[in-house]
């Protein structure tokens, strides 16, 4: 049986966060991968371009965006997942750890994701 992925999409939309978790977990099962392995190659690769550039004597250019606490934690999954485009568990897996959003962000676009995630319940620092 082929599915249609506007179809799946459409109902995967309908889903609630709970059952979007479930689903997850049941493709991971089932397929033997892990949604969360993308964030660790993301990390690593961020941490590998910050350590080979120069010192930087001059004005900063570009921003770590750190999630410091959250308030209104359903909002802030939500916020961050669509400024990152990472999927809901990895979204509520960040938000949960209070990690750093993203990194070597130029600055308009770090204080417009802050601005965003704020509004949503979250302290946010741009390191």
């Amino acid at each position: 049986m082929a599915v249609n992925i506007d179809e799946l999409l459409e109902t995967i939309s309908k889903m609630t966060i709970l059952e979007v978790s479930e689903l997850v977990k049941a493709m991971e099962d089932k397929f033997g991968i892990s949604a969360a392995a993308p964030i660790a190659q993301v990390a690593s690769a961020g941490e590998a371009g910050a350590q080979s550039d120069a010192p930087q004597e001059e004005e900063k250019a570009n921003f770590d965006v750190v999630l410091k606490s959250v308030e209104n934690k359903m909002q802030v999954i939500k916020a961050v997942k669509t400024i990152t485009g990472l999927g809901l568990i990895e979204s509520k897996n960040l938000v949960e750890s209070l990690g750093t959003i993203k990194q070597g962000v130029p600055k308009a676009e770090a204080e417009e994701m802050k601005t965003k995630i704020e509004e949503a319940g979250a302290t946010i620092e741009l390191a």
